[in-house]
């Protein structure tokens, strides 16, 4: 089908900045010739956002280029764009505005990853999903994914603990039952029987992020307080020790060394008390 070309827009200027000159032209493709990306990170349109941007584009036309790279049989795949594909084939168009671009699939993973990310949130397992993919396939770091999408790198961090969720948990994200902050609470439970309990509390009873918090708080195991490290003794303090002991009746502990130390006795009733009380008088009427 015979392809118009008028000038190029602004759009993909402001939407991948700093990237290299995407060409002069916009082509119109006929709608069947494209193709969706299968490495897209988003897997779930919403009916009714698309229907929403189909009325848009009957009122005011597609006001955003797709971007989209040659494929086999002289067909085309969205790099970019899929939303309004989507949403072109619902209002009925028979051709779509694409900018046609040769990118390897190194630069077509990370562009289709960030304009989801940066125009139209992902559902927080979709992000973290595509994030992996861009480290995994594209060899990238945390540091480097970080300064491409414009995230902080404890933010990306943060997202890519959710991969660490139980699958029902992860269900319960994409399906909006629970939001982000819950997602990022619980990838800091260790124990994954736990993470779904506290997944479920949270949906029955309508828990914020806040009470999840405050919950995922009270139900950690407290630290156990560590006992003081008993210190070792010289011999002669050992046997010097012992005979207090014996001599006393009371629990004694010594500490220090030969030239200076501590000696403390404990009683534990009145009549220990009294007796080492007598044992004193004694000793001193002799």
């Amino acid at each position: 089908m015979p392809k118009k070309t008028h000038g190029l827009g602004r759009g993909l200027d402001s939407l991948f900045a700093g990237a290299e000159d995407w060409g002069t032209s916009i082509q119109e493709i006929a709608v069947g010739e494209l193709d969706p990306n299968p490495d897209q990170p988003r897997r779930t349109f919403s009916p009714e956002s698309i229907s929403q941007l189909a009325d848009s584009i009957r009122e005011q036309g597609v006001l955003q280029p797709l971007l989209v790279a040659p494929a086999s049989g002289g067909r085309y795949m969205i790099i970019a764009g899929e939303r309004r594909y989507r949403a072109g084939r619902e209002a009925g168009l028979d051709t779509l505005p694409c900018i046609v671009k040769d990118i390897d699939v190194i630069r077509q993973r990370e562009i289709a990853l960030i304009e989801n990310l940066q125009r139209e949130d992902l559902n927080p397992i979709e992000a973290a999903k595509g994030i992996r993919a861009l480290m995994d396939q594209c060899g990238y770091t945390q540091e480097k994914v970080s300064a491409r999408l414009g995230k902080s790198r404890p933010a990306v961090a943060n997202m890519l603990r959710l991969l660490q969720l139980p699958d029902e948990v992860t269900e319960m994200v994409k399906d909006g039952l629970l939001t982000a902050g819950h997602a990022r609470v619980l990838a800091g439970v260790s124990d994954s029987a736990e993470q779904l309990r506290l997944a479920h509390k949270a949906v029955e009873e309508g828990l914020n992020v806040r009470q999840m918090e405050q919950l995922v708080k009270a139900a950690a195991p407290k630290p156990k307080k560590k006992k003081p490290a008993t210190k070792w003794l010289p011999a002669e303090l050992e046997e010097l020790q012992e005979k207090i002991r014996r001599y006393t009746g009371l629990k004694s502990t010594l500490t220090g060394n030969i030239s200076k130390g501590r000696i403390v006795l404990q009683y534990s009733s009145r009549e220990e008390l009294e007796r080492l009380n007598d044992m004193l008088e004694r000793f001193g009427e002799n």
